[in-house]
């Protein structure tokens, strides 16, 4: 039998030297490993719980429909307010695969009390708006109590008010009374707060037939909410202001409120980003840690590597075993970090009520990064351990 095959190093004594060499000093390899759980655990959790929270905002964006545009008035060449002409909703629902249109129309005059006995300067920055009898099919709203203006209760003193105003005015069930513009009205429903038309939340709504006999509106809107199908959102944005304003369509401004979210969402991934970076920084230190302690390792084990040398191990036994040590050392960093960061994910996406959304890729990747790590950390130990004199470190 030749020398080569007598001194071969199977694939599973590799693994027990490895295991011994980190069992020898078991607080030595706990607290080498622990920077790089924590780097790994900081990447996870940051990652796990970046796409948990836009797990849940794309559920709500599913839920409330990204086809919602909104148009308000702009302004002319010198820079005047350019209202909205009073047959905008009409136009609008010319054009094709429009879903639902609607509208409401500020009453700028016009302010909203608890009791003729408030102070007329107090208005608590609320608004009184006419509104359109389809609001709620255009903006997605959803009532928290009580009803909304039908063709009957629009004719009359009622008004249904966003949640905001109804807690600030102390309402918390319908048919209270309030003061619009001097005349008592009577609550028939409280909104729930909408996050593609926030503006509703602080807005006591009431229906254009009674804005128009109690107020004087002359029916113009300031605000119009549309609805099409998913495919044509954008054909139908470039139409909006042409057919709203033919010969001055650049007096028409239209958005798209889920844009706004989805510009949260940009913010949070960059925070998550920056986050990442720190996770980085300390699996990078997680690596000086294990590159020291193979280091050391090595003029410990001195005598060892001597005598393996002297019983036939080669210099390239001797390498791959340091290296395969360290790059266990730190694959067991990378687990408990990994297992760590998903503890820690859950915790926060349970205690927000988020659904559990991590990419499964996650974990895997982190444990191999920290493999890697330990390679890059292993080798310059691992090339020393290899070129010990087995005379001199038996001497030693």
């Amino acid at each position: 039998m030749s020398l080569d095959r007598r001194s071969r190093l199977r694939p599973g004594d590799l693994f027990s030297l490895g295991l011994h060499g980190l069992r020898a000093r078991p607080m030595r390899a706990i607290l080498s490993s622990l920077g790089i759980a924590i780097g790994i655990a900081a990447m996870i959790s940051v990652i796990g719980i970046s796409t948990s929270s836009q797990a849940l905002i794309k559920d709500k964006l599913s839920a409330l429909g990204t086809n919602l545009l909104t148009v308000t008035a702009g302004t002319d060449v010198l820079g005047q307010d350019a209202p909205l002409p009073p047959d905008a909703v009409a136009l609008v629902r010319r054009i094709p695969d429009v879903l639902h249109v609607s509208s409401i129309g500020t009453l700028d005059t016009i302010t909203i009390f608890r009791s003729s006995e408030v102070d007329p300067g107090r208005t608590g920055g609320l608004t009184v708006a006419a509104a359109d009898l389809d609001l709620l099919e255009a903006t997605g709203a959803r009532l928290m109590h009580g009803s909304w203006l039908n063709e009957s209760t629009a004719q009359y003193p009622a008004v249904v008010l966003g949640r905001g105003t109804a807690e600030r005015l102390g309402i918390g069930t319908v048919g209270s009374l309030v003061w619009v513009g001097g005349h008592p009205f009577t609550v028939v429903g409280i909104l729930e707060s909408s996050p593609l038309a926030p503006e509703l939340d602080s807005t006591a709504l009431v229906g254009e037939p009674i804005a128009s006999d109690l107020f004087d509106h002359d029916g113009a809107p300031t605000t119009i909410y549309e609805r099409s199908t998913e495919e044509s959102v954008a054909q139908v944005r470039k139409l909006l202001p042409p057919t709203i304003h033919p010969d001055s369509p650049s007096q028409v401004q239209v958005s798209r409120p889920s844009d706004a979210l989805a510009a949260k969402n940009t913010v949070d991934q960059a925070f998550t980003g920056l986050l990442v970076g720190v996770g980085s920084i300390a699996l990078l230190v997680g690596g000086i840690g294990v590159a020291n302690t193979m280091v050391i390792s090595v003029l410990e084990r001195r005598q060892e590597i001597g005598l393996r040398r002297s019983l036939g191990a080669t210099r390239k036994h001797i390498r791959v075993q340091f290296l395969f040590e360290a790059m266990l050392l730190s694959a067991l960093g990378g687990v408990a970090g990994a297992v760590l960061g998903w503890v820690i994910t859950a915790v926060v996406a349970r205690t927000n009520g988020w659904s559990l959304a991590i990419p499964p890729e996650v974990p895997v990747l982190g444990v191999v990064v920290t493999i890697l790590v330990g390679a890059v950390a292993g080798v310059l130990p691992a090339v020393r351990a290899s070129r010990t004199s087995p005379t001199a470190a038996l001497s030693s």
